[in-house]
């Protein structure tokens, strides 16, 4: 098997030190990325007991094995460590140009080890010549997008940006890693799990990739390659989900199905539905960005060479850009659950979190919270943005909201917290109205995280338990594997019932003969190592579970309430004919 005009490497930087070496990837690693790097790594070399924001933990950046090879989705970043929210395995994954820049390098991680002794915050810049760390001086304490700006003004337009806000810099749970996209906007988000705490315990405000890189992938049979490519990148062209439906509508396109669903968090999680979701709905958001001329955009690219296009850039009232882009799982947070039904304030609090450095989903639990704890009111939007600004500014309250929903709960005294009790705040698929979202949350190592294996289109009555939890462990093993190659989850929908031609591109690329039971298997072993990850942390079945209030309290407009017997959680770990082994606690 060729690797490449240079092997490729993992740079280690020693924040302690401020050193860095490049070491070659071993060989049972070599087809490996992104979520199976961090789950490898992590187990090989954190110790699962550890203090999250502690010495020993790592902040682990990996990219695929196909970047660079002009395949569509496949330049996904993750970034994984051991979760300050969670107390368990964490990766989150985000879009933007970093994925390309580090492939030009040949480097398929990056791992950040140890701490600076003076608490002040660096600046990583690597290049062709190897890496550097400086001092962040001015930057610390800055925006992301007034930070990516001045370093895409200062080092050009060929760079990619790894950076945390002010709340990174301050360890807050809900911190999350911001990477820019094409256009050099700091709003692709690896947003779950507070690894932007992780990299601001690291001493680190930013990372910038130069483009300068000259690694070269080998293929072993280009013709292979070509087809191979042809047919994944026609499959999803001709697929209504990713050709017609994201381009046009984005993930907004979620929000009138979930609604009428009844699985759409609304007022803190006390109704699955909203009054006013049409005003805040794919299609209004579609009518918006039309009718305002200027900066707007649909189809809109994260990364290079995408062929979905699902993001957006939706303009404020003069024509201006405001972000870039607007998910249904921050118009859901952020608006429905908020009692917000304007797309221009959901659009503003968008803006001011990810400038600040904050996940919109864990945001938007908490300050749900915080309305229940009588500290604002629903619909509030000057209230909601003031409280923004105290996390930005750190005060306390500014922190209790910045470490989560659970956190605020305790804070003061709430018990109805829409969490997962890993600690992480619930995703915008209510797990009352779709059943299955129950057991992803519940059972996915990284916690409730949309992300791990959405249900609401499973083919099955979203209001019975019946086969929920098979459909969503199956789902599950399949999104872990696309999310190790480095693929965007949004590929899934066209190609993920046809394994062929995935595997079909890694066996031209490596000369491998792996058939159609390589991404079932891949998955499965990555969902493993997490989970024995999590158990030597001490996460067992009892953080494998739910809120309470979710089994008690039935959700208008359907009434329903989380109803898993106990034995169809444990059913999903203690399996042995599926795992091929006992997963105990």
């Amino acid at each position: 098997m060729k690797k490449g005009s240079f092997a490729l490497r993992i740079l280690r930087i020693n924040m302690s030190t401020f050193s860095s070496a490049y070491e070659e990837l071993d060989d049972k690693n070599f087809i490996l990325g992104n979520r199976a790097l961090i789950a490898e790594y992590a187990n090989l070399e954190i110790p699962a007991a550890c203090e999250p924001l502690g010495d020993k933990n790592k902040l682990i950046i990996a990219v695929g094995p196909l970047v660079g090879l002009g395949i569509t989705s496949s330049a996904r970043v993750s970034v994984g460590g051991k979760s300050p929210l969670t107390g368990g395995i964490k990766e989150a994954n985000g879009g933007g140009v970093v994925g390309t820049k580090m492939g030009k390098h040949g480097l398929r991680a990056i791992i950040i080890e140890s701490q600076p002794s003076d608490n002040q915050s660096y600046i990583i810049f690597i290049n062709k010549n190897g890496a550097d760390i400086q001092p962040a001086g001015s930057y610390e304490r800055m925006g992301n997008y007034e930070l990516a700006q001045s370093l895409l003004q200062q080092h050009g337009k060929d760079i990619g940006i790894i950076s945390i806000g002010p709340a990174g810099e301050m360890k807050m749970s809900s911190a999350g890693v911001f990477i820019n996209d094409p256009e050099g906007s700091q709003s692709r988000a690896c947003a779950r799990g507070g690894m932007g705490a992780v990299m601001g315990s690291k001493g680190v405000k930013a990372i910038v990739v130069s483009g300068d890189g000259e690694y070269k992938p080998i293929v072993s049979d280009k013709e292979a390659l070509k087809k191979a490519r042809y047919n994944f990148h026609n499959t999803i062209k001709s697929n209504p989900q990713t050709a017609e439906v994201y381009p046009k509508y984005g993930t907004a396109s979620a929000v009138m199905t979930l609604n009428e669903m009844g699985a759409m968090p609304t007022l803190n999680f006390t109704k699955g539905s909203f009054d006013n979701a049409e005003n805040i709905s794919g299609d209004a958001l579609y009518d918006l960005i039309t009718k305002r001329n200027g900066y707007g955009r649909h189809q809109h690219r994260c990364m290079q060479g995408c062929i979905i296009n699902c993001s957006n850039v939706v303009p404020d009232k003069f024509g201006n850009p405001i972000i870039q882009p607007l998910e249904y799982e921050t118009i859901s947070l952020v608006g429905s659950n908020l009692g917000i039904s304007s797309l221009d304030d959901i659009s503003k609090i968008n803006y001011i979190c990810n400038d600040i450095g904050i996940d919109t989903i864990e945001t938007g639990a908490a300050l749900g919270v915080a309305v229940e704890a009588g500290l604002l009111d629903f619909g509030d939007i000057t209230s909601f943005i003031n409280l923004l600004g105290e996390i930005k500014q750190g005060t306390p309250l500014g922190r209790i909201i910045g470490h989560g929903a659970a956190f605020t709960g305790k804070a003061f005294s709430i018990s109805r917290v829409p969490v997962c009790k890993k600690g992480q705040a619930l995703p915008g698929h209510e797990p009352r109205g779709i059943k299955g979202m129950a057991i992803t949350y519940s059972m996915s190592p990284m916690g409730a995280d949309h992300t791990a294996a959405v249900t609401f289109r499973a083919p099955l009555d979203h209001g019975k338990t019946e086969g929920q939890m098979e459909f969503s462990r199956n789902l599950q093993v399949n999104i872990a594997a696309y999310d190790s190659l480095g693929f965007c989850m949004f590929v899934t929908p066209a190609v993920g019932k046809q394994p062929k031609l995935t595997v079909d591109i890694i066996n031209a690329v490596f000369g491998t003969s792996f058939d159609n039971t390589f991404l079932f298997e891949l998955g499965k072993k990555v969902l493993k190592l997490e989970r024995r990850f999590n158990l030597n942390a001490g996460l067992n079945d009892k953080h494998d579970r739910l809120a309470e209030f979710l089994k008690n309290e039935p959700l208008p407009p359907t009434n329903q309430v989380v109803d898993f017997r106990e034995e169809d959680y444990k059913r999903f770990w203690h399996d042995p004919d599926f795992w091929g082994e006992h997963l105990d606690n």
